[in-house]
C-alpha cells in the first residue's frame, strides 16, 4: 500500500499542472463520497481492511494521476467506451457486448467480479481494483465517456466556454462541474438529500444499463452543439441538474455495487 501511496502522491503533483480529465478532480470525488456516505456498514468495514481508514473520495482519482506513468499507458481505455451514435436499446447491447475487453465496461464488469468472487486476490490487487472500480462507475456516468470514436468523445468538438478555448468534453468532464464552485463534500451533500425510496429507484439496472443512460445523453449532446459554438450561462443553465444527477447516480450505484460485492 505504501508504494500505491507514495505514486499516488507524486503523480498527485504533476497532474495539477495539467488538464484532469474524466469528471475532473471534483467530480470524481463527489461520487466517491456519495458511494461512502451511502454504504452499509459491513461494506465500509471491507473496504477499510483494503484501503485504510481513507475515505473513497481520497483514492477516486488514481487512475488518473498514473497515466503520467508509462507503466500504465495500457490502461487509458479503462475510462471510456466508444458506442456509435443513434442506436435503439437492442442495437447497443449488441454494440456493447461486441466491444474489445479493454473498455470501461468490460473492465468494470471484470473488477466487480474479482473482487467479489476471487478469494486470492493480494492485498495490493484488492487496492489498484477497487481504485480502478470507482474511477470506472464515475466515468460511466460522464455521458461523453461513452461518445463515438472519431471525435474522441467530444475531444475533437473544439468551443468556447466563458470565452476560454476548450471541447465539448472538458466541459462536460469538468467546466460545469467547476462552475458551481463547491468542494466536493459540499457538493456532495447538496445533492445526495434523496429518500430510500429515490435512492433504491436510481439503483435499478445493471452497469449495461447504467451506461446506456449516459449514451442517451451524449446522443443530446452532440445533437445540441456546433463547433467553435460559444458556451456560458444559458449552457450552465440548461445542464446544470442533468449534470448534478448523473453525480449522484455515479455515488448511490457506486455504493450499490460495492455494497454488493462486500455483502
Amino acid at each position: 500500500m505504501k508504494k500505491l501511496i507514495g505514486s499516488a502522491f507524486a503523480l498527485t503533483c504533476l497532474l495539477l499542472t495539467t488538464e484532469a480529465s474524466a469528471w475532473g478532480l471534483t467530480g470524481h470525488r463527489v461520487v466517491a463520497e456519495i458511494a461512502d456516505n451511502n454504504l452499509t456498514k459491513k461494506a465500509r468495514k471491507e473496504v477499510t481492511k483494503i484501503i485504510g481508514p481513507q475515505q473513497l473520495a481520497y483514492w477516486a482519482n488514481w487512475p488518473d494521476f498514473i497515466k503520467s506513468d508509462k507503466n500504465w499507458a495500457h490502461a487509458d481505455s479503462y475510462h471510456y467506451v466508444n458506442i456509435p451514435g443513434g442506436m435503439n436499446y437492442e442495437q447497443y447491447k449488441v454494440a456493447i457486448e461486441n466491444t474489445s475487453d479493454d473498455n470501461m465496461y468490460k473492465k468494470g464488469l471484470f473488477l466487480m467480479n474479482e473482487l467479489k468472487n476471487n478469494k486470492e486476490l493480494s492485498l495490493e490487487k484488492k487496492q489498484e481494483y477497487l481504485y480502478f472500480l470507482i474511477h470506472i462507475i464515475g466515468d460511466s456516468h460522464q455521458p461523453l465517456h461513452v461518445g463515438r470514436e472519431e471525435d474522441l468523445g467530444g475531444n475533437r468538438v473544439k468551443v468556447q466556454w466563458f470565452r476560454e478555448s476548450t471541447n465539448i468534453h472538458s466541459v462536460w468532464d469538468s467546466k460545469l462541474v467547476d462552475y458551481e464552485n463547491y468542494s466536493f463534500t459540499e457538493y456532495s451533500n447538496v445533492i445526495d438529500i434523496i429518500t430510500q425510496n429515490k435512492r433504491k429507484e436510481l439503483q435499478q439496472g445493471d452497469f449495461a444499463d447504467w451506461i446506456y443512460e449516459s449514451y442517451q445523453k451524449a446522443n443530446v449532446i452532440y445533437a445540441n452543439v456546433q463547433m467553435d459554438e460559444k458556451l456560458g450561462y444559458k449552457y450552465h443553465f440548461d445542464n446544470k441538474y442533468i449534470i448534478e444527477d448523473q453525480l449522484l447516480k455515479g455515488g448511490v450505484r457506486l455504493a450499490k455495487v460495492l455494497n454488493d460485492i462486500f455483502k
